[in-house]
């Protein structure tokens, strides 16, 4: 049986991490931003999952995580890396994916006609909280996608994901019984 490899590689000490391709750059970089909040959203996705919910929305949680363990893997390449991850690129079919979801989700809602205030259950709440992060998470790729490439697919597979967010948290509600609560201005 082989060695096995420790967690810890002590590279990181010198306050950098490596790319795929083997570049270092700081830990504070825009590239580092962008793909760890994605990864913080990948992180709430799995809470979310981590509740009884039926069939198809665990389904639709896990496809996305996948999703989303390729994008960020595609930020964090650089040029060399790029290659070696290409074929984790976003296409149509998986923002295709997202809005079938968001249709099949919203399908029995009612209509919305004014704001609703997040909350009312905690996994509802959880799920406002990640679609929070989705929209973090487009804005610091929007960022980095200043300076860098990024391909395109990516932000709009981003954008359509906290619309999802947004619907499953109101199909959890109506599952669970809870009033959604309107913004009173």
């Amino acid at each position: 049986m082989g060695k096995k490899s420790k967690i810890y590689t002590k590279t990181g000490d010198d306050g950098t991490t490596g790319l795929v391709g083997g570049n270092r750059v700081k830990k504070y970089d825009l590239r580092l931003e962008a793909y760890g909040t994605v990864d913080e959203l990948n992180s709430w996705m799995g809470l979310l999952r981590s509740h009884h919910l039926k069939e198809n929305e665990t389904r639709y949680l896990i496809q996305i995580q996948n999703k989303l363990f390729n994008i960020g893997s595609r930020l964090a390449s650089d040029e060399k890396g790029d290659e070696y991850t290409r074929l984790l690129s976003i296409n149509e079919d998986d923002i295709k994916a997202v809005e079938d979801a968001i249709d099949d989700l919203e399908e029995n809602l009612p209509e919305l006609t004014r704001f609703i205030l997040p909350g009312g259950d905690v996994v509802v709440a959880q799920c406002h909280i990640a679609r929070t992060v989705c929209r973090r998470a487009e804005r610091r790729i929007l960022e980095f996608a200043e300076h860098h490439p990024v391909q395109p697919e990516i932000l709009q597979y981003i954008n359509r994901l906290s619309d999802f967010l947004f619907v499953l948290s109101r199909k959890l509600a109506a599952e669970r019984g809870v009033n959604e609560m309107p913004w009173e201005h």
